[in-house]
């Protein structure tokens, strides 16, 4: 199969067009993969659906092309990515112009709703990155420390912090020595 898919895109990722080294993508949900559900991509692009790198809008600008593949994988992912972007003008514009037929636009919504469910088990800071343990943060807001006398001031730095398991809204972070909750809509992670 992965031969009929280097010819079939002519051994370019089928959503960027990339020369970079291509993998075999198999589009959730299927049952059996095979050419329809099955794509080339780049790594880059990989991250991008995958959410292992930060959003890269001038790469994901791609999909204003990709949207009119005639290969219904290729199709389902650029909705999906179009529908996490649809806040910026030109995936909404994007997905204005765009169809799928019943089936395919099924299929996408089923693997958006899996995406979101994943989405939702993150620690994501007011910006909306995902946060991860060993980042740096730096807080959005002043706050004062239940049960202490410490007021943290807005622009405090946070290095090094923990994920507080089964609780997506905290982290763990250590202040003037002394290892403090801190709700993730207070902090932006830096860098980010």
């Amino acid at each position: 199969m992965e031969e009929q898919l280097l010819k079939r895109s002519e051994n370019k990722c089928e959503l960027c067009e990339s020369g970079e080294p291509l993998n075999t993508y198999s589009v959730i949900p299927q049952k059996v993969p095979n050419e329809d559900n099955t794509i080339l991509i780049c790594d880059k692009c990989r991250a991008q659906i995958e959410r292992t790198a930060p959003t890269d809008q001038n790469h994901l600008r791609c999909l204003t092309t990709s949207i009119w593949s005639v290969v219904p994988g290729v199709q389902v992912l650029s909705w999906r990515l179009l529908n996490r972007l649809k806040a910026e003008n030109w995936a909404s514009d994007a997905l204005d112009m765009m169809y799928l037929d019943e089936e395919t636009l099924a299929w996408a919504q089923a693997g958006l709703d899996e995406e979101e469910t994943e989405a939702e088990e993150l620690h994501r800071d007011s910006n909306g990155a995902i946060l991860e343990t060993g980042n740096t943060v730096v807080l959005t807001k002043t706050l004062d420390v239940k049960g202490s006398s410490l007021s943290v001031k807005l622009g405090t730095v946070v290095k090094n912090i923990r994920l507080v398991e089964n609780n997506t809204d905290q982290i763990e972070g250590k202040i003037e020595g002394q290892v403090i909750v801190i709700l993730t809509k207070y902090v932006r992670k830096q860098g980010a």
